[in-house]
């Protein structure tokens, strides 16, 4: 019976509320920012309500393709802080950007493309902190760090819950993996059993045989058919018959329970099962590159064609509707198969057929004891299952494989443990260097800043400004800025410029104020209270 709720609980559970969700988070900020002048201009010269109003829509198709291209949604926030400002940082977009940055470790394992976004961001902010005027030092180290704190730091932790994901999800494959092994061996030793009940209906069975050959000479040596030959030949018709039904019974043990009779051929190709598959509506395809070479020995043969067989019902059950690849190639003394599955589209899945889930690990068994080997992975956002078989005759089975459960969760939380400490030790390690550049150029633009005593006093009232600049140091005082305790300019002056007497101290300081094009006042100021 559908409910009337029904409808509100899957449009509550489904992505796409959560997208828009995310998407009203974000615009917070920019919505709750004080008014938006029209006249306004940021620090790159754009309007502030253009990029405010360009940026609703941009960061609602953000949040839309977030799950298909969380790089692409990411650049975006990205490319608005720095369209707002060169220094990144601002009010409005940096809380997006923390948002899709973490959903962009989340959902994306890729490590090359989030970090050719941060470079190209901070390449791109250093280059507009360049060319903008009145951009300083200063505004280098806000760049960096906001890109620390605002993207890196966010893509790492989101990296670290998606490996944390990872690893609880890998911890139930395994305890699924060890259940489905645990039944595997059940079903082991009841086949174990059968096949010793097979073994002893088979002496059995030579015991009949036996005797009905006993009786056969017995006929043959007889001079004259007496009515004890008639009787001879009636039991030799009764242990014929006795032997008939033994080797009925030994059919039927040998024959998994439920198992139906086959329905095709034993010698049945892998060809013919591919065109069964595409005639069923598989989108699938074979290929064949190079020479088949000569027939491969059965165990190969039939190997492979299970290998082929089970993959494309594992296809058609988890990835309906998606294109499949079956290659099959000779190289050096062996076959390889590989059957490669795309994602599978988007849209509704179509009901498919249920499996016990114990293919993959009586595949990995049937090539085992063929000599082969079996590998079976994702591979770019499909599947794919690869099997490599000897084509000699009576090639010895491969060592069984090792136990690796414990080995795989062991790496599984070593990598989460690295995620931690990537979140942790790489943006310690960023602001680090960049507080030790900051220092550094500030170190060096202190010694830059240093107007000579002898240089200051051969600097006249009148000269003009252009001979005057020829004389100063490439820097001023506090990074080309007014010292904040500094006296008011001298009433008239067009400009006053600020530079140290010492490098390690801001005062006193000697100002130089122009007027007209010519130096109309210096001295020397405090500029701390």
């Amino acid at each position: 019976m559908i409910r009337l709720s029904d409808p509100l609980l899957r449009l509550a559970r489904s992505p796409r509320t959560l997208d828009a969700l995310v998407w009203l988070l974000i615009m917070i900020p920019l919505l709750s920012a004080q008014r938006m002048p029209g006249g306004e201009e940021q620090a790159t010269g754009i309007p502030l309500l253009w990029t405010q109003i360009a940026a609703v829509p941009l960061l609602a198709l953000a949040c839309w393709y977030a799950r298909r291209a969380p790089l692409l949604a990411a650049a975006v926030p990205i490319a608005l802080g720095l369209a707002a400002t060169p220094e990144l940082f601002t009010n409005n977009f940096t809380f997006a950007q923390v948002i899709l940055c973490f959903l962009l470790g989340r959902r994306s394992g890729a490590t090359r493309g989030p970090l050719l976004l941060f470079v190209a961001a901070a390449v791109t902010g250093l280059v507009l902190l360049s060319i903008v005027p009145g951009a300083s030092v200063p505004g280098w180290g806000t760049l960096l760090l906001t890109l620390l704190f605002g993207g890196v730091l966010p893509w790492l932790v989101g990296r670290y819950a998606r490996q944390q994901a990872e690893l609880v999800r890998t911890g139930w494959e395994l305890a699924e993996r060890l259940e489905r092994e645990q039944e595997l061996v059940a079903d082991r030793m009841r086949l174990r059993e059968r096949s010793r009940i097979a073994g002893d209906m088979h002496d059995s069975l030579g015991h009949e045989l036996g005797l009905i050959a006993l009786r056969a000479a017995a006929l043959q040596v007889s001079p004259r058919l007496d009515d004890a030959d008639r009787t001879s030949a009636a039991e030799l018709r009764e242990a014929a018959a006795t032997a008939t039904e033994r080797l009925r019974e030994i059919i039927g043990v040998l024959r998994e329970d439920g198992e139906d009779a086959p329905v095709h051929p034993a010698d049945d190709t892998i060809e013919a099962l591919v065109k069964r598959a595409r005639d069923s509506g598989m989108a699938v395809t074979l290929e064949q590159p190079g020479d088949a070479g000569s027939p491969l020995p059965p165990m190969a043969d039939r190997a492979l064609y299970r290998v082929v067989q089970e993959a494309l019902t594992n296809a058609a059950k988890h990835a309906p509707g998606a294109a499949v690849t079956v290659t099959l190639r000779r190289t050096n003394g062996t076959a390889e198969v590989a059957v490669a599955n795309e994602p599978p589209p988007a849209g509704p899945l179509p009901s498919a057929a249920v499996s016990g889930g114990y293919g993959l690990v009586g595949l990995d068994e049937r090539v085992r004891l063929a000599g082969g080997t079996l590998h079976a992975q994702p591979v770019d956002s499909g599947f794919e299952v690869k099997a490599r078989l000897p084509v000699t005759p009576g090639a010895a089975a491969t060592p069984p494989r090792e136990y690796v459960s414990q080995r795989e969760l062991a790496a599984a939380r070593r990598k989460v443990h690295r995620g931690i400490l990537d979140a942790i030790w790489i943006p310690i390690a960023g602001t680090i260097a960049i507080a030790v550049v900051l220092y550094g150029f500030n170190i060096y633009t202190s010694y830059r800043s240093v107007l000579d005593a002898d240089t200051y006093a051969d600097l006249h009232i009148g000269r003009p400004e252009h001979t005057v600049e020829q004389h100063l140091p490439a820097y001023q005082a506090d990074d080309d800025t007014r010292p904040e305790h500094a006296p008011p300019d001298p009433p008239g002056t067009d400009e006053c410029r600020f530079y140290r007497t010492t490098a390690w101290s801001l005062d006193p300081a000697y100002r130089l104020c122009f007027t007209d094009g010519r130096l109309s006042h210096k001295g020397k100021v405090k500029t701390q209270p």
